[in-house]
């Protein structure tokens, strides 16, 4: 049975080499919480406690490592180590460390490896970046149609064991097609001299080796299964693909996608790992195109120039007027992001999408634009900053609100769905992107209003 252990305790016992010890109290931890304690030893003390662990203890912590801690420890060991422990790994968990290797390392490590096992990792090395094809492990049960209950049975027993799920059994035909799945528990409750295909239902979800990674979150989060089946394009069962591995991958797009959404360029790796000068160029890129699109903003400042300088108090509210704007663009871009994410909206529902945030937009703009009609009132009372026409002011103002923060929501929900129909990444239109957009519309409409209610008065 696995228990809560005192982390601070087992640390003081690797540093004192107090194997016995360790080796007792290890045994009641889980392979992910040595992961984590590993993760936050020296070097020193990091070797010494990853080679006294039992190999098949090891096996499974170092898959629960991140691939730059996995690294680290495969330097410390020797290479006779090192190649008994990749060759003793899942052929998945493998696959995920190798692919982030540069070229010189891959091929180095590769060589570890034994004939059948270099074999696999070839192969799902072979398949494309961020496919399913790299995502997937070989290790499942496949049997035949005609194999009877008890024929299956006895071959789980006996090759079950080195298989990455026996939840789901496989049925192909003589040629490695995919003809069905079946749960293990329909074979416990009928007799043994059922057949498979008495069971069958022909009835199967599979992925293809080149779909997306992204089509297998997907898949998994609409069909609620533990394991999917991988074929290939003529339907030859490649591989199965777990929910441990989907877990990873919706983890990684969903980082990504708030890095985008944040106007940041998406990290391969975690923050602390990454380089400070990556870090600045993938931040740069955008704070340049967004510097571009504010230089538009005081160009709009200027084009007004004549009638800021006539009223100099409609320029007290430039402020409130374009971040009101931009803070309604930002929610309803990061609600429509995360929206299409989930599959909550379509391409097809942009009406649907467009009424309800210009009703938002509107009542939104309303109540700011009450909050701001009485704040101008009220220093009115105290101050003649806004003049003898402060009513016809705090009136502009208001209805400037009520423009800006609707057209702000119009904009922060189609630009999303317009990126997705161009066949781009809608956390492209991240929220500063779209908070800059209204900016510089928001000009426009904030003194296009003032015009139109304050000319021959104020201008």
């Amino acid at each position: 049975m696995y228990e809560a252990f005192d982390i601070e305790h087992l640390k003081e016992l690797i540093r004192l080499h107090n194997q016995p010890e360790i080796e007792q109290t290890i045994k009641t931890c889980l392979p992910a919480d040595l992961a984590d304690l590993l993760s936050d030893l020296s070097e020193k003390d990091q070797k010494y406690f990853f080679e006294i662990l039992p190999s098949d203890v090891a096996t499974k912590v170092f898959e629960f490592l991140d691939p730059s801690t996995q690294l680290e420890i495969l330097k410390l060991l020797s290479a006779s180590e090192v190649s008994n422990l990749l060759n003793a790994i899942a052929p998945d968990d493998r696959t995920a460390f190798l692919e982030k290797l540069p070229p010189k390392s891959l091929n180095e490590y590769l060589r570890l490896l034994s004939p059948p096992e270099q074999s696999v990792a070839l192969k799902l090395l072979g398949y494309p970046e961020n496919s399913v094809g790299r995502l997937m492990t070989p290790d499942f049960l496949a049997v035949r149609k005609e194999w009877s209950v008890k024929q299956v049975l006895d071959y789980i027993r006996a090759y079950g064991h080195d298989s990455e799920t026996i939840n789901l059994i496989y049925v192909v035909d003589e040629k490695g097609k995919l003809l069905d799945d079946i749960k293990i528990k329909e074979f416990l409750f009928v007799s043994p001299t059922y057949k498979v295909s008495d069971l069958m239902d022909n009835s199967f979800i599979a992925l293809n080796v080149t779909d997306d990674q992204e089509v297998a979150v997907n898949s998994f989060k609409k069909n609620n299964r533990g394991a999917l089946p991988v074929i290939d394009s003529h339907g030859i069962l490649k591989g199965i693909v777990t929910i441990d591995d989907v877990l990873f991958v919706a983890e990684e797009e969903d980082t990504e996608d708030i890095q985008k959404i944040g106007g940041v360029e998406a990290l391969e790796d975690p923050y602390m790992e990454s380089p400070l000068l990556l870090l600045i160029r993938k931040r740069a890129f955008w704070l340049v195109i967004l510097f571009v699109g504010e230089l538009f903003t005081a160009s709009a400042m200027a084009f007004f120039e004549e009638d800021i300088a006539k009223a100099v108090a409609l320029a007290l509210f430039v402020p409130l007027i374009i971040s009101s704007g931009g803070n309604s663009g930002s929610q309803a871009s990061s609600l429509i992001i995360r929206a299409l994410a989930l599959g909550e909206i379509t391409l097809r529902d942009w009406w649907k999408v467009m009424g309800r945030e210009i009703i938002s937009g509107l009542l939104l703009g309303s109540v700011l634009a009450v909050i701001g009609f009485i704040r101008i009132g009220i220093w009115t009372l105290f101050t003649d900053i806004y003049g003898p026409h402060w009513f016809l002011l705090a009136l502009t103002v208001s209805l400037s609100l009520i423009g800006v923060v609707t057209w702000g929501t119009i904009m922060g929900s189609m630009l999303p769905l317009l990126i997705k129909r161009l066949g781009g990444d809608p956390a492209l239109s991240s929220a500063p992107f779209v908070a800059t957009l209204v900016d510089v519309s928001g000009i426009i409409i904030y003194f296009s209003i003032a015009l139109l209610i304050l000319k021959g008065i104020m201008l």
